[in-house]
């Protein structure tokens, strides 16, 4: 009787985590705040070398984004999951800019796609399309990829996933990371 009912308790709180919206999400934060830590892996300069077409700033290369902190995000607007954390990378962008770089690297994209993509939602995160070779160890093998790098170029953060990019242990995370 007693291992009948810790199974039917068991069974439930699985249902809970798997089918209540928002609860998966709320634990990974609780539990999880940041999904990888990766302290020994930099980036070399050469890794920095990738040259940079604006589509909402001016053109650039990556390079000029060493010694500052790095909020560096892979994606493309045939993504789905890419397009969800939008609205969180818009929300960051707007309470980080100060303190954060931001590079967005539009992926396997047309410029025109998107420009229309940026304007329709009111975006204003800095977007990019890479204009030559990506280093192994920045080309994403997933989309979204999203890295925080510190000013020596050290991997703070590698997100291979969807994230919700405005949450408090995120903000957390990069406030400290930052200093």
């Amino acid at each position: 009787m007693k291992k009948n009912i810790i199974y039917i308790i068991l069974i439930a709180i699985i249902g809970i985590i798997a089918f209540v919206p928002g609860v998966k999400d709320f634990l990974r934060d609780q539990f999880f705040p940041i999904a990888t830590i990766e302290n020994a892996v930099t980036v070399s300069e050469e890794d920095y070398d990738i040259d940079l077409q604006g589509i909402n700033v001016p053109s650039t290369n990556l390079k000029n984004f060493k010694q500052k902190p790095l909020f560096l995000n892979f994606w493309g607007t045939w993504c789905p999951p890419c397009r969800k954390e939008w609205p969180s990378i818009q929300k960051l962008y707007d309470t980080r800019k100060e303190n954060l770089d931001f590079v967005l690297i539009a992926m396997k994209d047309e410029e025109t796609a998107v420009r229309k993509f940026l304007q329709e939602n009111n975006y204003t995160v800095p977007v990019y399309i890479a204009q030559s070779p990506i280093s192994e160890k920045l080309l994403p093998k997933a989309f979204p990829t999203t890295f925080l790098l510190d000013k020596t170029g050290r991997i703070l953060i590698k997100e291979d996933a969807y994230r919700d990019w405005n949450t408090e242990s995120v903000h957390k995370f990069i406030d400290t990371a930052i200093k």
